[in-house]
């Protein structure tokens, strides 16, 4: 989630019985919140080793604890230094700060975690991406909720406490909304896709709100042209409402988009011979030929495909040899008006190779 999200998220939790182990303890929270998103400073070596560190470590357990107790320390040594004017709270212990601290950490985590964006929960230990698909990285209702639920309602130690729990119980009430829309997009998916949806390359596997994990060996993620069969299916939500989804089929052969309502009438009863839902689908290639696979090798082929949950590959030769070889991941690829790869999209990655491979250029946005 966006950072002004956590910060509204850590406030909103020191009105709980978590704000009344003492002072200080709404500063360890939202400094907490915040504490993991400073794998930031990654940005200093280039948008290449921002990639390969985001939501890395400081998301992983060794990060939760670590960054807890590096807040609880600030916070403490700030109360020390500072805390002029004692009110008729006392201040909060050091272990109860590391303690409200950590869980500040671990919230930051689990709130990215429904994303789909993703956190790689494990790291340093496992460097897999993890998600479950239902929240976008801004979700306004989250932030109205909780914005409202800090301005209005009093100022009375009982108001802040009800309103810090009715917020609570919207936003439960809104990730159970999603999960269940994302659940129901997926489902829609034989409809969207029509009569040429293929059947699965693992008829043991299935879709419906599972932990998605990625990357994938390259194999599985690289194009057979001589089989068509479904690798996986993936609903991506859209910024506004809860109820439109981008649903992605991950075809042996390629990708194919369609976008879906999930209110939309047309699910609601049998499919009949005059819908066509399926004709407005979007086809992206991803054919991986040989350049493709030499700029995969590369150090920044190999860091975009660790990121890279829908990587769709292209590529051209021209006639002296020279070889230009683009990535795009999926999940990034513009609004219903703009579907489909343009060339200045996010997290794309363009290689040039030389007829004997070596790389000539190569460009990651942003």
């Amino acid at each position: 989630m966006d950072n002004v999200t956590h910060t509204l998220f850590a406030l909103t939790l020191a009105r709980t019985p978590l704000g009344r182990a003492g002072r200080g303890t709404t500063a360890a929270l939202v400094l907490a919140s915040n504490a993991p998103d400073i794998d930031i400073v990654a940005t200093w070596g280039g948008a290449q080793s921002y990639m390969r560190w985001h939501r890395g470590p400081t998301h992983g357990p060794l990060g939760i604890v670590a960054l807890g107790l590096v807040t609880a320390s600030l916070v403490w040594t700030g109360l020390r230094a500072f805390d002029r004017n004692p009110g008729p709270r006392p201040p909060a212990s050091l272990p109860m700060l590391a303690a409200i601290s950590t869980i500040g950490v671990l919230f930051h985590v689990l709130m990215d975690f429904p994303t789909s964006y993703g956190t790689r929960l494990l790291s340093p230990f496992d460097w897999h991406w993890w998600a479950v698909d239902w929240m976008p990285i801004i979700d306004v209702y989250l932030l109205v909720a909780l914005a409202a639920g800090l301005l209005f309602g009093g100022m009375s130690d009982e108001a802040k406490r009800r309103n810090a729990a009715i917020v609570l119980v919207l936003m439960a009430a809104n990730y159970g909304i999603r999960a269940a829309a994302h659940h129901q997009a997926l489902m829609t998916a034989p409809r969207l896709f029509g009569p040429a949806f293929p059947p699965r390359c693992d008829p043991s596997s299935s879709d419906g709100g599972a932990i998605e994990r990625w990357p994938q060996p390259v194999h599985a993620i690289s194009s057979d042209p001589a089989k068509r069969c479904l690798v996986q299916l993936v609903a991506v939500p859209t910024f506004f409402s809860p109820f439109n989804w981008r649903v992605i089929a991950h075809l042996s052969n390629g990708y194919e988009v369609h976008d879906v309502d999930v209110l939309d009438v047309r699910f609601r009863r049998p499919a009949d011979a005059s819908e066509v839902m399926w004709r407005t689908t979007l086809r992206i290639p991803n054919v991986w030929t040989p350049p493709v696979w030499t700029a995969a090798s590369t150090t920044l082929g190999r860091t975009f495909l660790g990121f890279a949950r829908l990587p769709a590959a292209r590529s051209l030769v021209d006639p002296y040899g020279t070889a230009t070889v683009r990535w795009n991941d999926l999940r990034f690829i513009g609004t219903r008006r703009s579907l489909g790869p343009a060339q200045n999209d996010p997290f794309s990655v363009v290689i040039r190779l030389a007829p004997d491979g070596h790389v000539l250029a190569e460009q990651l946005t942003p």
